[in-house]
């Protein structure tokens, strides 16, 4: 039996057009708000066409010691240039980046998963210092 795991690739962020960046703004620090930034498409461009688009990135949370990650948000661009007039031929784009603010207790990983429509989920990780 397959599970979602069999399905999600992984890659260098610098290498692959595909996998979520991940970018924490300055130290984290417990009980405070830190920043959080994600995008794909940092260092290859992702098109953002009709046909070829990502949907959505999520971001999860798993801290240290602890069996469940948290999901701390879905992200999701929905104008990709459709229009009555035909593909590519609307009036916006969305840009897959997105900056969140998020207040963590602890140390742990941050996971991101970004999806194209065309290429599927991919994924990525960063270990993240609470102090």
């Amino acid at each position: 039996m397959s599970t979602i795991g069999n399905y999600i690739q992984s890659a260098d962020w610098k290498a692959e057009k595909h996998v979520p960046v991940i970018e924490v703004t300055g130290p984290a620090k417990k009980d405070e708000p830190c920043e959080i930034k994600l995008s794909v498409g940092a260092e290859i461009s992702h098109p953002h066409t009709t046909e070829h688009h990502i949907r959505y990135i999520q971001l999860f949370f798993k801290p240290e010691d602890e069996k469940f990650i948290i999901h701390l948000g879905t992200f999701q661009f929905e104008a990709h240039g459709e229009s009555v007039q035909g593909a590519n031929a609307g009036s916006a784009l969305c840009e897959p980046k997105v900056t969140t603010t998020v207040t963590l207790k602890k140390s742990g990983e941050l996971v991101a998963l970004s999806y194209c429509n065309i290429h599927g989920l991919w994924d990525n990780a960063q270990k993240i210092e609470v102090s």
